[in-house]
């Protein structure tokens, strides 16, 4: 296609010293460090209105009902749902998860709640609803596994010393207008039982993320994942992951604290680190050795793996930390070039993608009410959201883009590709809802913002690239 062609040739103005990086990268990172330090400070004081137990109303008696047949057809609805709306939003040139996303807010109580209530209730009625989200925790934990198995550490040190820069400045820009946001956010629409420290520093990784799957595909659907900008781009979003993962990871560890206490739960993450990088990554590379694709996988070494990769994620729910870590890390020791690895892709991809994905999407839509979102005071807050999440996400990749020797249109297409979030940030959002670190408006305004970033991705970077369709 022209668009790869165009990318690829675009020429390079200069290359820094890898001194230089080294020291921008290092200053960036000391200042972020005092800016968010100065933000948890000013937020000390700060108290929130939003009472959650109150807000979780549960009906005392609810009506009898047959779970299987409900949960049937609640199936039958968000596959259909899913489907169809996917491929709508293929035929309009943006990635079907996409239109899944999408789908998943048209079946929840923004729309179906909304103009057929009665209908809603008797799909989805309460009594399934724990059912229907074992399912999509299942799910979400085999879909990250192939998110990490995706990860290939051979493309990320082919351009490490770029790629950490311009990654580290896509996360540490929004973080820091993320945390700067949570200032005015949190009096309005915090939680009162979260501290503002974790209410911010969840704010800021939230801004930060994004989504390496949707971000392959569309560069796969352009023609793009080969060509110098999109190799950059798929680099830059891989170390985004890991990174915003081990973020997470700690902020998680910090709410949780409350309960558990931090100590237990860094030594019970310190143990579990090393049981996987001392035991099971060797295993792992003797199950499937690295550079043979030809290599047999039978149906009990994907037994083996899959047993291997819910344990794991087991033993991160039973720390402390989310069983999503444990699925992600647990992909993320898979050798990427061999045949374990393409075979999962391969064989487990339909069944996640078209059975289990769209059910965390239902489950979404579900826990997403954009009616919450009342008056121009809160649409006003949810376009700063948008506005801070985009500027925060384009302006620090580009930046660092053309400090580090690129283009100022590879900055601009780098700047609009980071900032694609999809489902990686549905996943980090529903963390945050589920721990209660965010209010259900907050989640609303979140779930808009990832929405709206990503439906911007594919329009901008035609244009950015000249490249008409």
């Amino acid at each position: 296609m022209r668009m790869a062609s165009v990318a690829a040739t675009d020429p390079e103005p200069f290359q820094p010293s890898w001194r230089a990086v080294t020291l921008g990268y290092v200053l960036m990172l000391l200042a972020a460090l005092g800016i968010v330090a100065l933000i948890l400070c000013a937020g000390k004081g700060l108290s929130a209105p939003f009472d959650m137990a109150a807000a979780s109303v549960v009906p005392a008696k609810p009506a009898a009902v047959n779970p299987l047949l409900h949960t049937l057809l609640a199936l039958a609805l968000i596959i259909g749902a899913s489907r169809a709306v996917g491929w709508l939003f293929q035929r309009l040139q943006q990635p079907a998860v996409v239109g899944e996303i999408v789908a998943g807010l048209l079946i929840g109580p923004s729309l179906l709640g909304w103009l057929a209530p009665g209908v809603s209730a008797w799909v989805f009625p309460a009594a399934i609803m724990p059912g229907l989200g074992l399912i999509a925790q299942v799910g979400i934990n085999l879909f990250l596994f192939l998110v990490g198995v995706e990860l290939d550490p051979a493309r990320l040190r082919q351009s490490a010393k770029t790629a950490v820069a311009i990654s580290h400045a896509s996360i540490v820009v929004p973080f820091v207008l993320g945390a700067g946001l949570a200032l005015g956010l949190f009096p309005v629409f915090g939680v009162g039982t979260v501290s503002f420290g974790v209410f911010a520093l969840f704010m800021g990784v939230a801004m930060a993320i994004t989504a390496f799957p949707v971000l392959a595909r569309i560069l796969t659907d352009r023609s793009l994942h080969r060509t110098p900008i999109g190799e950059m781009a798929l680099t830059c979003a891989a170390i985004n992951d890991v990174t915003a993962w081990c973020v997470l990871a700690l902020i998680v560890g910090i709410a949780q604290s409350n309960t558990q206490g931090l100590g237990p739960m860094a030594l019970g993450m310190a143990g579990y680190v090393a049981v996987m990088m001392g035991l099971v990554r060797p295993w792992l590379a003797r199950l499937a050795p690295a550079g043979r694709p030809q290599h047999p996988v039978t149906a009990s070494v994907q037994v083996a793996v899959l047993v291997g990769l819910l344990l794991s994620a087991a033993a991160t729910e039973a720390i402390g930390l989310h069983a999503l870590f444990g699925g992600f890390f647990f992909g993320v020791l898979v050798p990427a070039d061999s045949a374990l690895a393409h075979a999962v892709q391969q064989r487990w991809h339909d069944l996640i993608g078209i059975l289990l994905l769209p059910v965390f999407f239902a489950l979404t839509g579900l826990k997403t009410s954009i009616g919450l979102v009342t008056g121009v005071d809160q649409w006003l807050w949810c376009a700063a959201i948008i506005v801070v999440a985009s500027i925060g996400k384009f302006g620090g990749t580009y930046l660092a883009a053309r400090l580090t020797g690129k283009t100022a249109r590879q900055g601009a297409a780098l700047g609009v590709l980071m900032n694609t979030r999809g489902l990686m940030e549905l996943v980090v959002l529903n963390i945050g809802l589920e721990l209660g670190v965010i209010s259900p408006t907050v989640f609303a305004m979140m779930v808009l913002m990832a929405v709206v970033t990503t439906l911007a991705t594919s329009p901008l970077l035609v244009r950015i690239l000249r490249v008409g369709g």
